[in-house]
């Protein structure tokens, strides 16, 4: 069978007005070989590995290594999904140098583009890293790296000076170059008009049905991480309950000494047990 094409970034952009782009994160070799043969195409290496993988309380506290090794491991398992890295807070905000840089590290880790947030305050950032060669994609609306630091988790685009300044966001990081750009808890009414007023595609976490794709973290979606419940996630399964119910079977069949069973073991020959046994009576 002939192996399906790499995602490219002309491929994501043509999408734009004519086919929805699916977005799902990953984080490990495993579940990144399940989401490219279930047709996704891009896998976002996102810092919220920090909180659902390594049990921080927000995104705050992953480093360049962490994303580092997340994005290797998804890039061995995805060959056709466009692999998109989250540069972590910290990575790129001091100065545009560093910021290429750290994006490098990722592209050289497995990554096929990588991912910023901010709008026009990280412009001149953006443009240092795409003039590198290496694509971006842009994020706007809630920005989890800095929200906390703020206001909290709430949603954008609530009044009318807060709308008018992301329209304004999205034009920028588009003359800037991204090749897409994620609105995250944006007002529908908001990130329609953001869709129609830029040239790339907006992918939606929680900013309704009028953005030209939509991502959300993996083990929201399959109901793994239970910490955090957003409104925007629709649960595709229940995975955390299937898992409990597995592991506490296994454990109690090991209690009553019901695993493993005869299909489990190995055995010596028959002829060699024998022997085995005489040498023990030696």
């Amino acid at each position: 069978m002939q192996a399906k094409k790499k995602v490219s970034v002309n491929d994501i952009l043509a999408m734009k007005g004519s086919e929805k782009i699916s977005v799902l994160t990953a984080y490990d070799y495993s579940t990144s070989l399940i989401c490219d043969r279930a047709g996704v195409d891009i896998l976002l290496v996102g810092d919220s590995a920090g909180m659902v993988v390594l049990g921080y309380s927000s995104t705050v506290p992953v480093g360049m290594s962490e994303m580092a090794m997340f994005c290797g491991a998804v890039s061995r398992g995805a060959k056709r999904a466009m692999i998109v890295g989250d540069m972590p807070f910290g990575s790129y905000q001091p100065n545009a140098s560093m910021a290429v840089e750290n994006a490098v590290q990722l592209i050289k880790a497995g990554c096929d583009a990588v991912k910023l947030e901010g709008g026009s305050e990280i412009i001149g950032t953006i443009k240092a890293i795409v003039d590198a060669g290496i694509p971006v994609m842009g994020h706007i609306g809630l920005k989890p790296q800095t929200q906390s630091l703020w206001e909290g988790y709430r949603l954008q685009g609530r009044t009318k000076e807060s709308a008018m300044k992301l329209i304004e966001d999205a034009k920028a990081l588009e003359k800037a170059g991204v090749f897409s750009i994620v609105l995250e808890m944006v007002a529908s009414e908001v990130a329609d008009v953001i869709t129609k007023s830029v040239s790339v595609p907006t992918i939606g976490i929680g900013s309704g049905t009028g953005c030209d794709g939509q991502v959300l973290v993996l083990h929201d979606m399959l109901g793994i991480y239970e910490d955090i419940k957003p409104r925007f996630v629709k649960r595709y399964a229940e995975l955390s309950k299937s898992i409990l119910d597995a592991v506490s079977k296994y454990t109690s069949d090991i209690k009553a000494g019901k695993f493993p069973e005869e299909s489990n073991t190995f055995h010596m020959s028959p002829e060699e047990l024998e022997r085995f046994r005489k040498a023990r009576k030696k």
